[in-house]
């Protein structure tokens, strides 16, 4: 057990304590009248829940400790146990903070005297939404996770749907459930093939399992579809997509920026119970993810929707993550502790970054969204200059997710590479070196998308009347962006600091991760020179962009129109929009994102007006997910007479149904 100094708060109980705050946040203003009093409530309670929660997950994972509880609650499921380990804890500290501020956000983005109607119950389900994955990641009892699992999910689709009076609205909330009871359904088969194996409902101990039986195969299938599902794992990702498009801004940034973590989490925890994981399982891993890597930023490139594509930039930093974590478990199969060691560094590195970044982009698109009342960023356009505070912070964030120095995103993919260079030395795993340019590949393109995302959007001219009149944004939204833009200048100036933070949750991952783990200081030495690199890059920029302001301070300030390429009468129109930026980029993966493209044909000395549509599909569920329905549709039909709307009918099914089961068990 661990130990505090006396008088020390107990954190385990402060992190329990945060984590039914958060639930309750919501509640009073369900019934208050006045409008704008529960929602101010529930942003005190939320930055309470995260002053408690935050330093005390933190305690937790540097004491190196597992601190267990037991809550008699009577069902005949065995004890149900709520327990944190250094694990638990690190994935505690982005649900406490995208809460926070996302909460914080709100007030601005969506307050109570604009949306009364909608207001009180988005406040309550994303105080539950933060609660139920708190508790979830405590749970040890595969009850008790299944139970905080739906909540996590419902609560999510109630905040998806926000805005049900739209049509794409209620489709996407639709997708969303048909895909989270989907993978729901996968739980269920991994958890009772779990107590089939243990006899018991609690989940089991590290490295307490062997994967040699044949029944373990099923177990990680099921928790690979269960939980790759909620990830958005390619080709489990298909409701994430218009999921994070449609849900309001700092619901998005918080589905993007935890949510989705709670199915890594439920990976990584799985592959702890296991002490001798198959080759097989991290090439799966590795597969899957670079699969998912490629193919989410490919699909974003071709987006002009801001949200769809920074949606589909979540597909692809899962990928990264998931391919970090196949990397590890290669290296823990073949024995190579390097290996282990760096590639669950950099999963868990990147975890933390992606809370960071993603946030911070979903609520800059909040802001952008706000100001101009669209999503389609070929109507942006010139919004730097209106809103100059919220371009430089979402500017922190574009550089960030594009792994560019001296930002954070650039450290996780560089340990990444690290491990799979030090594999070029006799290793029996070389091979996997050749991830290193596919990944390369993947940086370039998200550099293309986000450099198309942020010239788009903040500048040239703007290309309609909205864009125009864009307008900054209030303290409440600017203030939790400025903070996650903080936190990705800080780790990635000081990221042997970062490495330190999750080395606690690495070591208790696994055995051979404890083993590596006296190499962390050849590693810190490493980044501590990244840091020193980063810190003289940061400088000269800062002095050349002085410089270069002082010089222009002094020279007169002329004003001239951009040249028109010729045309007497350049207008708005004629700039490069998000679409046609990335249209060479988008026409080398045309076989996997199958744009459909409208060119008018022009005739006569003056054509009647035009215009040209490119339109990205979701190739998986358009093209393999929604023919199998309607085939499986079809093929089942005649079940519709079946129902009928007669209660008396269904009574009899009932017990039908009932009593040919008694009979077979008999």
């Amino acid at each position: 057990m661990y130990s505090f100094p006396q008088g020390f708060p107990d954190p385990a109980i402060l992190a329990i304590i945060a984590a039914l705050i958060t639930g309750c946040a919501g509640i009073p203003g369900l019934f208050l009248r006045t409008a704008g009093a529960g929602q101010v409530i529930a942003v005190g309670m939320q930055m309470l829940a995260a002053l408690l929660g935050i330093p005390a997950a933190l305690a937790l994972l540097f004491a190196r400790a597992t601190v267990t509880y037991t809550l008699n609650w009577g069902l005949p499921f065995g004890p149900c146990e709520l327990a944190i380990d250094p694990l638990s804890a690190f994935f505690l500290l982005p649900v406490f903070a995208v809460g926070a501020a996302g909460s914080l956000f709100a007030v601005g983005y969506w307050p109570a005297a604009a949306h009364r109607s909608s207001e009180r119950g988005l406040t309550f389900f994303f105080g539950l939404l933060t609660s139920s994955m708190a508790l979830l990641v405590m749970a040890r009892n595969g009850v008790f996770f299944l139970m905080t699992w739906e909540i996590m999910a419902l609560s999510a689709y109630f905040l998806l749907v926000t805005e049900h009076e739209r049509e794409d609205v209620r489709r996407a909330g639709i997708l969303y459930l048909i895909a989270t009871h989907t993978g729901s359904a996968a739980l269920l088969v991994f958890f009772s093939l779990l107590v089939a194996r243990t006899g018991s409902f609690l989940l089991p101990a590290a490295g307490s399992l062997s994967a040699l039986p044949p029944m373990m195969m099923s177990v990680a299938v099921a928790a690979l579809l269960g939980f790759g599902a909620k990830a958005g794992i390619m080709p489990l990702h298909v409701w994430l997509p218009s999921a994070h498009a449609n849900a309001p801004s700092h619901v998005s940034a918080m589905m993007s920026g935890v949510m989705l973590k709670m199915g890594l989490y439920g990976i990584f925890r799985t592959l702890t119970f296991f002490h001798d994981p198959p080759l097989l399982w991290g090439a799966v891993l590795t597969v899957a993810g670079i699969t998912s890597a490629l193919a989410g930023i490919a699909f974003a490139s071709a987006q002009h929707d801001l949200k769809r594509l920074l949606a589909y930039s979540s597909i692809e930093n899962i990928g990264i993550i998931t391919t970090a974590l196949g990397v590890a478990m290669l290296g823990y199969s073949s024995h190579s502790h390097t290996l282990a060691y760096l590639g669950l560094a950099a999963a868990l590195l990147h975890i933390l970054n992606h809370s960071l970044f993603k946030p911070l982009l979903f609520l800059g698109s909040g802001v952008v969204i706000h100001a101009t009342g669209t999503r389609d960023m070929n109507l942006m356009g010139g919004l730097g200059k209106r809103m100059p505070k919220a371009a430089l912070l979402f500017l922190v964030g574009v550089v960030a997710i594009c792994g560019i120095p001296p930002l954070n995103g650039f450290v996780s993919e560089f340990l990444l590479y690290l491990g799979l260079f030090s594999q070029l030395q006799g290793s029996s795993l070389a091979y996997i070196v050749l991830l290193a340019p596919a990944l390369a590949l993947v940086g370039g393109l998200a550099v293309i998308s986000f450099t198309k995302l942020y010239g788009s959007v903040f500048l040239g001219t703007p290309r309609n009347s909205a864009a125009a009149h864009g307008h900054e944004a209030g303290a409440t939204m600017l203030m939790p962006m400025g903070f996650f833009a903080l936190c990705c200048v800080v780790i990635g100036l000081f990221p042997q600091f970062a490495l330190g933070l999750i080395s606690p949750a690495l070591a208790s991952f696994m055995p051979m991760a404890t083993a590596a783990a006296g190499q962390s200081s050849e590693y810190m030495t490493i980044l501590g020179r990244l840091s020193l690199l980063g810190i003289l890059l940061l400088a000269a920029s800062a002095a050349i962009a002085l410089f270069w302001s002082l010089r222009l301070q002094r020279l007169p300030v002329l004003s001239a129109a951009t040249w028109g390429c010729g045309y007497q009468r350049a207008t708005a129109r004629m700039q490069y929009v998000a679409s046609s930026f990335s249209e060479i980029a988008i026409s080398v993966f045309d076989g996997i994102i199958r744009q459909r493209s409208e060119r008018p044909v022009l005739s006569g000395l003056f054509p009647r007006p035009a215009r040209c549509v490119d339109l990205p599909s979701e190739t998986v569920l358009e093209r393999i997910i929604t023919p199998a329905f309607t085939v499986a549709g079809s093929a089942f039909a005649f079940l519709r007479r079946l129902q009928h709307g007669q209660m008396h009918v269904y009574m009899i099914y009932i017990f039908a149904t009932l009593f040919i089961l008694m009979i077979w068990a008999h």
